[in-house]
C-alpha cells in the first residue's frame, strides 16, 4: 500500500442532530463497506483473513473516526477557504487566471473533447440521428428542465431545480453533515436517484451541444446550473456529500463539460472562481473521506482514486494536484491488482459493475495517456483481458446477462446506456489493442469512441476488418462464469454467489442459475437488480433464489439474506466447479453448491449442463443429495415480451416461449421435464434491464415433494424460425436424455 489512506469512515459513531434521530438508519454508503467488514471479520475466524490484517483495520477505523470529528468541527473554516492554487498562480490577477484557463494547451483532456472542430465534423456526418437527439435533448435541458434519469425516463426538475429533492418521491435530504444523515428513510425516497442526478451527468450532454452549435445559451445554463448546485449544498453539508464515490463521479463530469466550455464568454472571472473553488473542494472532500479497508475495497473506492487522479491530472494550477496525481496513479494500478481476478473479471461478481470498473479504468488510462503517464504493460494486458470478459459473456442479441446487483451507474455518460447494455465498450478494446475479434459483426464506432480516443480512433475503427473466427465457449473459472455457445445458441452456467475473494454486497443467490438465448433472442434470463433502498420487499424479491433459473430447497434462500439489510449476504452456498469440458460436438459444465446444509445433514445441490452441439440443445441434470423428504422447486425465469404456455404429453410438461409481438414463425424455446410429473405453474414476475425499471415476465416452475437424494432432468430445445417443434423434439432422443417424441397439446395450468 503506498501510503495508508486517512479516511473518515464511521459515519454512525457521530451524535444525531434532532432531525435525524427518527427512522436512523446506515447510509449505503456505510453498509456497503460494513458488510465487507463483517464478512471480512468471519473470515478473520475462518483463518482467511490474518490477525494482523483486521487489527490493522481496527486501527484505521479509530482513526477514521477521529478523522471525522476533526472534519465536523472544522467544516465551516473548510467551507469558507477559496480555491488553494500553487504559488505561480496565486500571484494572477482574475483577469489574468481566466485568460490563462481559456487558452492552456496543457493538460490534455481526453481527445474528442480536446479536437471540438474535427469531432463536431465528424459527430454530425457518422451519428446524424444520434446529433439531431443530442441537440434536442439539450434544448430540453436548457429550456425545461428535463433529462433522463435513470430506468425512470425522462423527469421535470422544475424551473428552480432542487438538487436535494427526490425527484421521483419529492422527499427532501437535510443539509446536515454528511456523515450524520440518514440516507435509508422507509419513505419511498431513493438516494441513489438523488445521488444520479446530483453526478450532473447531463452536463456533458450540454457541452457536447454547445460544442456543436456555439449556442450561448447553452454556457449561460451550464454555469447557472453549477451556480445553482453550489449555493444549495455548501461543502460537507447534505446527502450530496455523504459519500465520497458520488463527490468524485460528479467532479469527473465537470472536469468533462468544463472542458467544453471553458472558452465561453459566459465564463466570468467570478464563475472560474467559484468553480475552481468547487473543485478543489471535491478533490479534498474525497481524500478526508476515502471509502478505503483493509478487509475489501470496491467500485466506490476506486471511484474514490480516479476521481483524485482526474482532478490531479486536469487542474495543476491547483497547489494538492501533484499529490493527488502522484497517490491515486500508484493507487488505481494497486486497485486493479486487488479488484480484477486473473480471468479479467471485477471481483465484486457483478456483471453491471464489471462495466462500471471497466469504464473506470479505461477513462483514466486514456487520460494517462493523452498526459503522457507511463502505465505499464500488463496493466494494459489487464485491461484487455477486462474486455476480453465483455466479450465473451454478451449473448449474441449484443446484450449482457444481468448477474448480481447493477444501478446503470456510468463514469462518463456520453450516451446513456440501459444497464445490460456493454457492447458499446468493445469498439474501444478493438480500436486501442488493433484486434479485430472485439469488433462484432455490423458493430459500427459509438459517440463513446469518437468523444474519447477522437476522430483518428474511429476512422481506423472503420478500416478494421471484422473477425470471422466464430465465438467460441468460454469459461471465466475466478468469476464462476461459462458459456456454452454454438453460433445464435447461447447458454451461460453462473456458478454465483459470494464465493471467492471479494466484497459480496452486490452478488445475489443466483448459484448454478443460467441464461439461454437462441435465433437472436434472449429466452432464460437474469431478473436484474431493479432498485436498492427505494423498495427493501423489492429489492428482496430480486436477489432472492426464487427469482433466478435454478434449483430452490424448502422456500430456502441459498445464502441467508435479511430484508433489512440489502447489502448482506451470507456465504453458505460456496459453489464449487467439478468439471468444465468443451468440444467440437459437446460442452459439458457441472458444479455444486452446500446452501441448503443448513436444512439436513450432507444436503447439496449439483447441475450439470450439457450442450449437444450438433443437435443443438441443453440438457440440465439437478441432483440433490441428503436424506428425508423435501419440496424441490426449479424455476426458469423467462424474458419480458415473452408468451409463455404450458404442453404437456403422457404426463410429460413442457414450457414454451415465443415473442408475443414477433410473427407466428419467430423462435421459441421449449423447457421439457424429463422426470418431474407434477404440473407446471407459470409464475408472474418481473424483470428488471435497468435500474428503477421494471418490465411483467414468467418463470415457468416445477414443484415436487421429494425424498432425497434425488436426480431431475431437463431439455432446453430452441426451436428456429419455421422449424417444426415435433422434429426439434425428436433431436432430443438419445440414450443421454431419454426423452421421447412429442406430440404437443395446450394446457391452462393458471398462474
Amino acid at each position: 500500500m503506498n501510503g495508508q489512506p486517512s479516511e473518515p469512515e464511521d459515519t454512525n459513531n457521530e451524535p444525531a442532530t434532532d432531525a435525524q434521530t427518527t427512522n436512523r438508519s446506515l447510509s449505503p454508503a456505510f453498509s456497503l463497506r460494513t458488510s465487507f467488514l463483517a464478512a471480512g471479520f468471519r473470515s478473520v475466524l475462518s483463518g482467511e483473513i490474518s490477525a494482523r490484517v483486521a487489527a490493522r483495520e481496527l486501527v484505521r477505523r479509530g482513526q477514521a473516526i477521529a478523522a471525522r470529528r476533526r472534519e465536523r468541527q472544522t467544516i465551516d473554516e473548510l467551507t469558507a477557504l477559496p480555491a488553494q492554487l500553487l504559488p505561480e498562480f496565486q500571484s494572477h490577477s482574475p483577469s489574468e487566471l481566466l485568460d490563462h484557463f481559456r487558452e492552456r494547451g496543457a493538460p490534455s483532456f481526453l481527445a474528442g473533447f480536446a479536437d471540438i472542430h474535427s469531432t463536431s465534423e465528424l459527430q454530425r456526418e457518422v451519428f446524424p440521428e444520434a446529433t439531431r437527439h443530442l441537440l434536442e435533448a439539450a434544448r430540453r435541458i436548457a429550456r425545461e428542465h428535463r433529462w433522463a434519469l435513470l430506468g425512470f425516463g425522462e423527469q421535470k426538475f422544475g424551473e428552480s431545480i432542487n438538487w436535494n429533492r427526490d425527484p421521483l418521491s419529492g422527499r427532501l435530504w437535510p443539509l446536515d453533515y454528511h456523515a450524520a444523515i440518514s440516507l435509508w428513510r422507509n419513505d419511498g425516497s431513493d438516494i441513489r436517484v438523488v445521488w444520479e442526478l446530483n453526478r450532473l451527468g447531463h452536463l456533458i450532454t450540454l457541452g457536447r451541444a454547445y460544442a456543436l452549435t456555439g449556442d450561448r445559451d447553452l454556457a449561460e445554463e451550464f454555469f447557472g446550473q453549477i451556480e445553482s448546485w453550489r449555493e444549495q449544498n455548501p461543502l460537507g453539508r447534505g446527502a450530496n456529500w455523504a459519500c465520497a464515490m458520488e463527490v468524485a463521479l460528479r467532479a469527473m463530469n465537470l472536469l468533462a463539460a468544463f472542458s467544453l466550455f471553458r472558452r465561453s464568454p459566459a465564463l466570468t472571472e467570478e464563475r472560474l472562481r467559484n468553480l475552481l473553488t468547487l473543485l478543489d473542494q471535491h478533490g479534498r472532500h474525497i481524500k478526508r473521506n476515502l471509502e478505503f479497508s483493509y478487509l475489501a475495497t470496491s467500485n466506490h473506492y476506486l471511484s474514490d482514486v480516479a476521481g483524485l487522479l482526474w482532478l490531479g491530472i486536469m487542474l495543476p494550477e491547483l497547489s494538492a494536484a501533484a499529490e493527488w496525481r502522484s497517490w491515486a496513479m500508484a493507487e488505481m494500478l494497486r486497485e486493479m491488482d486487488e479488484q480484477i481476478l486473473p480471468d479479467g473479471a471485477d471481483h465484486e461478481r457483478s456483471t453491471g459493475y464489471h462495466r462500471f470498473v471497466l469504464e473506470l479504468f479505461l477513462y483514466s488510462f486514456i487520460l494517462c495517456d493523452a498526459n503522457e503517464i507511463a502505465i505499464e504493460e500488463k496493466y494494459w494486458q489487464k485491461l484487455r483481458a477486462m474486455f476480453v470478459y465483455v466479450r465473451g459473456i454478451l449473448r449474441p442479441d449484443g446484450c449482457a446477462p444481468l448477474i448480481g446487483d447493477t444501478d446503470g451507474g456510468q463514469v462518463l455518460p456520453i450516451v446513456s446506456r440501459s444497464a445490460d447494455d456493454h457492447a458499446y465498450l468493445l469498439p474501444f478494446a478493438a480500436a486501442i489493442f488493433e484486434d479485430n475479434t472485439f469488433k462484432l459483426p455490423d458493430a459500427r464506432a459509438t459517440e463513446e469512441l469518437l468523444w474519447v480516443l477522437g476522430s483518428d480512433a474511429v476512422s481506423n475503427y472503420q478500416h478494421l476488418a471484422v473477425s470471422t473466427a466464430p465465438v467460441e465457449s468460454q469459461s471465466f473459472p475466478d468469476a464462476g462464469t461459462y458459456v456454452l455457445r454454438k453460433d445464435d445458441l447461447y447458454l451461460l452456467f453462473n456458478l454465483g454467489g459470494a464465493a471467492g475473494k471479494g466484497p459480496a454486497s452486490h452478488v445475489h443467490n443466483d448459484s448454478l442459475s443460467i441464461e439461454v438465448s437462441a435465433h437472436g433472442r434472449a429466452f432464460l434470463v437474469d431478473p436484474g437488480a431493479y432498485v436498492y433502498t427505494a423498495d427493501l420487499e423489492q429489492r428482496h424479491v430480486f436477489r432472492s433464489t426464487g427469482y433466478h433459473s435454478t434449483v430452490q430447497v424448502d422456500d430456502a434462500e441459498q445464502n441467508t439474506t435479511n430484508q433489512d439489510s440489502p447489502f448482506a449476504i451470507g456465504n453458505e452456498a460456496r459453489g464449487r466447479l467439478l468439471k468444465w469440458e468443451t468440444g467440437l460436438e459437446r460442452d459439458h459444465v457441472s458444479a455444486e453448491h452446500a446452501g441448503y446444509g443448513r436444512l439436513g445433514s450432507q444436503l447439496i445441490h449439483r447441475r450439470s449442463v450439457t450442450f449437444e452441439k450438433t443437435a443443438g440443445w441443453w440438457l440440465i441434470e439437478d441432483e440433490i443429495s441428503g436424506e428425508g423428504e423435501h419440496t424441490i422447486a426449479v424455476r426458469f425465469h423467462f424474458d419480458a415480451g415473452l408468451e409463455v404456455e404450458a404442453l404437456i404429453r403422457n404426463d410429460q410438461t413442457i414450457a414454451m416461449a415465443w415473442d408475443k409481438m414477433a410473427a407466428e414463425a419467430s423462435p421459441k424455446l421449449l423447457v421439457c421435464a424429463i422426470d418431474v410429473k407434477e404440473p407446471l405453474r407459470l409464475e408472474d414476475q418481473f424483470t428488471s434491464k435497468h435500474y428503477g425499471s421494471r418490465l411483467p415476465s414468467i418463470s415457468a416452475s416445477w414443484s415436487t415433494r421429494m425424498s432425497l437424494p434425488c436426480k431431475l432432468r431437463w431439455a432446453i430445445v430452441p426451436v428456429g424460425p419455421g422449424e417444426s417443434i415435433e422434429e426439434r423434439l425428436k433431436a432430443v432422443q438419445s440414450p443421454t436424455s431419454n426423452v421421447q417424441s412429442l406430440q404437443t397439446e395446450t394446457l391452462d395450468f393458471g398462474r
